[in-house]
């Protein structure tokens, strides 16, 4: 699969999604709630960006849109990739016994507690991802979005972090034993440091790993510090952006444009696989980080240029958190989409949608009627502040990695 710029101009995507992805519900109260991308993929619909299962485009055939392409799990052989088979073992039994859920495994707790069906639901968002990568790898797309995926806590031997499987660990593995030589490099752009996708790759040198997140001094799961670049003959290519509390628009674009642009140039990826978890937004309850909806979007179309420039336009996103899942999110992904497509990012949203989601959320009135309605809440010296320490942030991380010519 040669890197390169696109010579077909036409733009093919692929979306990894059925409704029945939304039985990933870990309890009723869970901050980790399937609106956030089931409401997405409805105003992807509403805005007309996502073609019938047939591919026919109907009343907008000179624009294009995604191939909604619907998954079904995976078997515990690809699941085995990564996770050992005492925790799939676990996490099937918790799935008929949610009481009887095994601790040493991650399971019952506060954060992933077990619920019936467990292993089925999150064995199909799995197979969502891992179809999402198939289709663009095998080239009958060029890009793919698994809005339901993006688990990127949980680990070889506990589900952790809200995440039962991994999802996009077991895909990248999947994908690079099926295609030998395959180079794939991960972006995740979610409050949280990605560390399971990390603890996958973090001795190979095929798979680039890069996470900009949060500080873990300040958040779950408490790494993904500058110094950690990997080891054996994985050591420079993981890379990560610790970023302080408030970081906003600027400062993520900044970490893209300083870190991990040059890092996937020089590392020259087949295709880029990135997380796009929406956390980092200023109304999310659950982290301290201040981006925008606007913001949000721009990475996306960042880390699309990106992969036109380096590997023919291959890119595959995932969804990931975001616990503002009725209006932020949504507006997010649904955006990511419209810049996959290569389509403008509609300004307006429909007013069924809003009535849906207002609905959804017990809203009485929506929080945004238009799109980009979602100005950086931050005074300026909060912004001048977040901004001196994400410099600082991405200076060491620079001398720290060798993939950009510094480190060890």
């Amino acid at each position: 699969m040669p890197g390169g710029s696109r010579e077909d101009e036409s733009v093919t995507v692929a979306l990894a999604y059925s409704p029945s992805l939304a039985a990933y519900r870990l309890s009723p109260d869970h901050p980790l709630r399937p609106e956030r991308f089931t409401l997405a993929v409805e105003l992807m619909q509403a805005w007309g960006l996502i073609a019938g299962r047939d591919g026919d485009a109907a009343n907008v055939a000179d624009l294009p849109r995604a191939r909604l392409v619907e998954p079904k799990p995976v078997t515990d052989d690809d699941l085995a990739l990564f996770h050992t088979r005492e925790l799939i073992a676990a996490i099937r039994a918790a799935s008929t016994n949610p009481s009887a859920a095994d601790g040493r495994f991650g399971l019952g707790t506060g954060d992933t507690p077990a619920f019936a069906g467990m292993h089925d639901a999150s064995a199909a968002i799995v197979g969502a991802t891992c179809l999402a990568l198939d289709t663009v790898v095998d080239g009958r797309m060029h890009r793919a979005f698994s809005p339901a995926g993006g688990l990127h806590h949980a680990h070889a031997e506990r589900s952790a972090g809200f995440c039962v499987y991994n999802d996009v660990a077991v895909a990248i593995l999947r994908a690079t034993r099926d295609h030998p030589g395959l180079r794939v490099a991960y972006v995740d752009i979610d409050a949280h440091h990605g560390d399971g996708v990390q603890e996958a790759f973090y001795r190979r040198d095929d798979v680039l790993t890069i996470s900009i997140h949060e500080s873990g001094r300040y958040l779950y799961p408490g790494t993904g510090a500058a110094r950690d670049i990997g080891q054996g003959a994985g050591l420079g290519f993981a890379v990560n952006v610790p970023l302080p509390p408030y970081a906003g628009p600027d400062e993520f674009a900044s970490a893209l444009h300083d870190v991990a642009e040059p890092a996937v140039r020089a590392f020259a990826p087949d295709l880029i696989v990135a997380q796009l978890g929406g956390d980092s937004h200023h109304a999310d309850p659950l982290t301290h980080l201040a981006n925008t909806v606007g913001g949000h979007i721009s990475l996306t179309s960042v880390l699309a240029h990106l992969a036109d420039e380096v590997c023919a336009g291959r890119l595959v996103a995932c969804g990931g958190g975001g616990y503002e899942p009725y209006s932020a999110v949504p507006r997010m992904w649904a955006g990511a989409m419209a810049v996959l497509l290569e389509r403008p990012v509609p300004e307006e949203l429909p007013a069924a949608w809003l009535a849906a989601s207002c609905a959804a959320a017990g809203w009485n009135e929506p929080v945004a009627t238009r799109t980009l309605d979602d100005p950086d809440p931050r005074d300026d010296a909060t912004r001048r502040r977040a901004c001196e320490l994400t410099r600082a942030a991405i200076r060491e991380t620079r001398a720290a990695s060798p993939l950009l010519g510094f480190g060890t």
